[in-house]
């Protein structure tokens, strides 16, 4: 006897479709066309990433420098801590060759690349291997006229920095926006002078374009711990005042009215030469982490703002060795770099710091070393697959210690 065939309701399906892995669902493309083409509706891919975004499942990458080729390339960990957050792959970038490139952001299961001494940037989601290369600034360099010499001087050098991208919800958009540095100098002097001149520059993914947008008073210092933005605001710190005079304060930016506000950093801080202040995003909400410039035992406190109060979140005291903080991973873990530059693992859970096997003696720049946290995503962003040109190459690590 013929068993009855039972069918469940394709929203039922799609909805348990939804709680798989990127992977997974890239392979299911190929199941029919039906499941294709629903794979890409706005509906399925904000539900796979809520659900990813619920249940934590944060991809981490360590951004590192080859001690060879000099090269920055990324090392993607493991996201469970029972396995010591071991190298799972190295990733490359032969398409920043002999550049330096930063990740800014990490939007909607999306990474900003930006190389700061080049007009050269890329979009990319790692994890449906997405690469998109953001095109050239289109913005005039304004002249630079010295009152002092009495003459238009010479630009000499052009520098991109402290980006952040971000999504802007009132026009389904995604932008990027990064602070542009003219250097001009008096090319008939044999020792000139620099001179300086800002520029701000936003990028629109829907219309694959850059503008320029009036220029705030305050220009952000320092750099943020892996991302900058939380529910359509991008914040960065800056200061005012001289040396031993410093008052912090916070540089917001909305992608949605592309307008640029101040706040101030409250008064937990301390005296600002006295403090290192990280911004960083933990859980969702604009965090500081808080800790002394200088002491042989280096303690740390976390600061999360919501509607306008800060609250400290917990303390870590007198860690020996550590220089600075990296981020955060699952469960409040806190990455560290020490003074041999090795990285390690603060467990919120046990108050335990255990030195992680991540062979990076062989790193050049090991200072530079940055950890960037994502979520999966089904975004896409009208660019190429990342194997198609080689602008992303992936690398198994030859073992369960790291590699490269």
């Amino acid at each position: 006897m013929q068993r009855p065939r039972f069918e469940l309701p394709e929203a039922l399906v799609m909805e348990i479709l939804s709680k798989l892995p990127v992977k997974s669902l890239t392979r299911f493309n190929c199941v029919c066309k039906y499941w294709c083409s629903s794979f890409q509706t706005p509906h399925f891919i904000s539900n796979n990433y809520h659900n990813n975004l619920e249940n934590n499942n944060l991809n981490l990458l360590l951004s590192r420098c080859d001690g060879n080729t000099f090269q920055r390339y990324f090392s993607q960990l493991s996201n469970e801590k029972d396995q010591n957050y071991i190298v799972k792959q190295n990733i490359h970038l032969p398409f920043f060759r002999n550049d330096l490139p930063y990740v800014y952001g990490a939007c909607h299961g999306l990474l900003c690349l930006l190389d700061p001494l080049k007009d050269k940037a890329a979009i990319w989601n790692p994890s449906t291997r997405e690469f998109k290369i953001l095109p050239p600034s289109s913005i005039q360099r304004p002249p630079y006229f010295s009152p002092f010499e009495e003459t238009y001087l010479t630009l000499d050098d052009v520098d991109f920095d402290h980006a952040a991208f971000g999504f802007d919800s009132k026009t389904d958009d995604y932008k990027v926006i990064r602070f542009v540095t003219l250097t001009f100098v008096n090319s008939e002097e044999q020792y000139p002078h620099p001179h300086f001149m800002y520029q701000v520059e936003l990028y629109s993914l829907r219309s694959n374009s850059w503008q320029e947008i009036p220029c705030p008073d305050y220009k952000p210092t320092g750099t943020t711990l892996g991302n900058n933005y939380v529910d359509g605001i991008c914040y960065w710190k800056t200061e005012t005042g001289a040396y031993l005079d410093f008052r912090g304060l916070i540089l917001s930016f909305d992608m949605g009215n592309e307008k640029f506000s101040i706040l101030p950093i409250p008064e937990f801080v301390g005296s600002f030469p006295e403090y290192f202040v990280n911004l960083l995003v933990f859980n969702g909400s604009l965090g500081a982490i808080v800790y002394p410039t200088e002491g042989i035992d280096t303690s740390f406190d976390l600061w999360v703002t919501s509607e306008g109060v800060w609250t400290k979140q917990f303390n870590i005291k007198s860690i020996s060795g550590v220089v600075r903080p990296l981020g955060f991973g699952k469960n409040g873990d806190l990455f560290l770099r020490d003074t041999n530059d090795e990285v390690l693992l603060f467990d919120a859970s046990t108050q335990e710091l255990k030195e992680l096997q991540i062979n990076t003696y062989l790193d050049h720049f090991r200072f530079t070393i940055s950890l960037h946290a994502y979520l999966e995503s089904l975004v896409r962003i009208n660019g190429i697959q990342e194997n198609i040109e080689k602008h992303v190459i992936r690398q198994p690590a030859r073992d369960a210690s790291t590699e490269y």
